[in-house]
């Protein structure tokens, strides 16, 4: 059977572009189809991954086969492993029938597993015995059966780091990598900016009836230089604000400027991120932890001076100076602190419980010896918690609204409820 031609599957499958390496990923597609190997297509989020899968799909001897699609980062962890290996009834709460898994019914033909960097780790060692032997074994049973699926994944994570990070095993990483098809970045292919915007003008203008728009010389050169960190996907919503919003037809440099954003969310993409910066995204969280432990600690030896001048342990010729409950390395100006000023009126419950005592009639008799301070300590985990607690109060228990609200996913919420025993609230 002939290679087919390159030109010819761009067409088939709505690609455009004539980048030297978008048409080598091509190439490797059609060369690896006709095979069983595995398949790991890898790239920023937003390049066209899911095209790949098709090609190699259509281009086998599976193609009259199932073709199944999995979004691995979209499914929560506790029930993944049914939808992809199947269960029995009864094997867990809501299991009222049996059920087949997506290895099951893609039974000869061809599995995409996209963002499988996202599997857990218990998930990655079924999918890797199933890879190296074709077997498995539905959730709450202990039949072993057999699959014959062709199996494409995808990822836009550096595997390489998740893989150190223990959070990839490197023995599926290998056995996935059998043949890497790798996009590039639109940024990576500069020449085929203006055919894709054209596209997508051509196609806004189709949909709503409406003129295309093009572009000037110079926005040409603007839009061909900008860093697209969405890539394909942010070129072609892009296209379409100016196709609805903007009256002009023609584009000029001030215009597009206007849905050019300079400081966008997201503007270094995940597989560009060199070690040293991925280690500073990875710390951030526990240097905002720090902080707050500082601050912390500050009130709490504030509340212990407190506590020393209503106990009568500070006279009030003692100066207490502002770096005793701040950084020692930070010079300030020291404060004279007297316990008339801070030590509250107590009252006299003995005689009249409505009778007050000012601060300076008090004996050592009057003085009720407060309990000895405790300066608390918390770690990571326990503000971690509480975050946690907090914010599924807020929600009334909604996981999907307090994951949110947390800037997590709710796959990494559900890891956490389960590790720190907070499925009741």
């Amino acid at each position: 059977m002939a290679k087919p031609d390159i030109q010819q599957v761009k067409q088939r499958f709505g690609i455009i572009g004539n980048s030297a390496d978008l048409n080598r990923a091509i190439d490797i597609a059609l060369q690896v189809a006709p095979t069983d190997m595995s398949v790991l297509v890898t790239g920023e989020s937003g390049v066209g991954k899911e095209n790949f899968p098709q090609i190699i799909h259509q281009f086998s001897h599976r193609k009259h086969g199932t073709y199944i699609a999995v979004n691995c980062g979209s499914i929560p962890e506790g029930t993944i492993d049914s939808e992809l290996f199947g269960h029995e009834k009864g094997s867990f709460t809501g299991a009222t029938g049996e059920r087949k898994g997506y290895f099951e019914v893609a039974n000869g033909g061809t599995l995409f597993l996209d963002e499988v960097g996202e599997l857990p780790l218990s998930t990655q060692a079924r999918l890797l015995r199933v890879l190296e032997t074709g077997e498995f074994i539905k959730v709450g049973s202990s039949k072993v059966e057999k699959t014959d699926v062709r199996v494409v994944a995808a990822t836009n994570l550096d595997m390489i780091s998740a893989t150190r990070n223990g959070r990839f095993r490197e023995d599926l990483y290998y056995r996935l990598n059998t043949v890497p098809i790798r996009i590039p970045a639109l940024r990576d292919r500069k020449d085929d900016i203006p055919l894709l915007f054209r596209k997508f003008a051509s196609d806004c203008a189709e949909k709503y009836s409406m003129p295309p728009i093009t572009l000037t010389n110079e926005a040409r050169e603007m839009l061909k230089n900008y860093y697209w960190p969405g890539n394909i996907r942010q070129l072609k919503n892009i296209t379409e604000q100016i196709s609805i919003i903007e009256q002009a037809r023609e584009i000029t440099p001030e215009i597009l400027r206007l849905y050019l954003p300079e400081n966008e969310v997201g503007l270094v993409p995940i597989g560009t991120i060199n070690s040293s910066e991925q280690k500073s995204f990875n710390n951030e969280r526990e240097i905002l932890y720090q902080v707050l432990f500082d601050m912390k600690k500050d009130m709490n030896e504030l509340k212990k001076i407190v506590h020393d001048i209503v106990a009568g342990k500070l006279s009030p010729n003692d100066i207490i100076s502002a770096s005793s409950i701040t950084n020692q390395d930070t010079p300030l100006t020291p404060m004279v602190v007297s316990p008339h000023e801070y030590a509250p009126s107590i009252t006299n419950v003995k005689e009249d419980k409505h009778t007050i005592i000012p601060p300076s009639s008090i004996s050592d008799a009057d003085i009720i010896e407060a309990p000895e301070y405790e300066e608390e300590t918390l770690s990571l985990q326990d503000v971690e918690r509480d975050m946690i607690k907090k914010a599924l109060e807020r929600h009334n228990g909604k996981r999907k609204n307090a994951a949110q609200d947390l800037k997590i996913s709710e796959r990494t919420l559900y890891r956490k409820i389960k590790e720190y025993n907070l499925e009741n609230l």
